[in-house]
């Protein structure tokens, strides 16, 4: 039998290491911006480890979200609940890791004016593309064993919400294989976007849908509790607007005149020599 306690105990540290460790891996930015060599060269020493223990970190509270599931297993709707919840959400947080990597480069280029990595970007849509299939094939492969596709018949409004889910899922997945739609900008962006609302609306089903259809309640956000959440993403936007405006989060492009400069050097062979 699951502990709910020792489960949120976890979480709780994980999230709370993992902060820490994502806050020391900023530090070299503002060491940078006021140059603070000597701490630079410091914090440069212990990066690799502190890549691993954020990736350990991350994998840990990730999966365990999905383990404090587990112990409702009579309430949880059977389209949602399985013993593979710690597993799939893990899979499905490096999946929304890679989406949300394209979907920030996409805007960044946007409203920093800085020409998109197309290429590097193809090659995590390509990537998004396995680990979506991946965990589509789990996902599908265990409400076959545990006799649970036959809810898809059913006309219930849990059966449009995953099949709400699986489509924002599938689609992308479908489209990220083919070569064009991961070279247009257009096209990788909203694959992106459908696999973070994907994976945002599985959270949301297995968290409150499942939970819903299992105790016979139902639950309405109020609108309070959708501002706030608007406000804090929008916070976040904001903040990181202002971050990579004053410290070098990006590296430096040349300027237009230093550019200009540099193909004049070149086609004059005199300026050379």
């Amino acid at each position: 039998m699951w502990n709910p306690h020792s489960v949120m105990f976890e979480v709780a540290w994980c999230v709370t290491l993992y902060t820490t460790v994502l806050f020391l891996e900023f530090l070299p930015i503002v060491f940078e911006k006021f140059g603070f060599h000597k701490p630079l060269e410091w914090i440069h020493k212990i990066s690799v480890p502190l890549m691993i223990l954020g990736v350990l970190l991350s994998t840990l509270h990730q999966s365990s979200l999905g383990t404090l599931f587990l112990i409702v297993p009579e309430k949880e709707y059977p389209l949602w609940y399985t013993p593979l919840l710690p597993l799939l959400f893990y899979i499905s947080a490096i999946a929304v890791g890679l989406a949300m990597t394209i979907f920030e480069s996409w805007h960044s280029s946007r409203a920093f004016g800085r020409a998109l990595e197309l290429p590097l970007l193809a090659s995590l849509g390509r990537v998004l593309a396995v680990i979506l299939s991946v965990y589509l094939w789990i996902r599908f492969l265990d409400l076959f064993h545990r006799g649970a596709l036959g809810l898809l018949t059913q006309n219930r409004p849990e059966t449009w919400l995953f099949l709400l889910e699986m489509g924002l899922l599938i689609v992308p997945a479908i489209l990220l294989y083919h070569p064009a739609v991961r070279l247009r900008p257009g096209a990788l962006y909203v694959c992106a976007v459908m696999v973070a609302f994907g994976t945002i609306a599985n959270r949301l089903n297995v968290g409150t849908t499942g939970l819903e259809a299992g105790s016979g309640t139902h639950y309405v956000p109020k609108w309070s509790e959708v501002a706030i959440t608007l406000s804090l993403v929008a916070a976040g936007f904001a903040i990181f607007r202002v971050v990579a405006h004053y410290f070098p989060v990006f590296e430096a492009q040349p300027s237009e005149h230093a550019l200009a400069e540099v193909g004049e050097t070149e086609e004059d062979p005199v300026a050379v020599g």
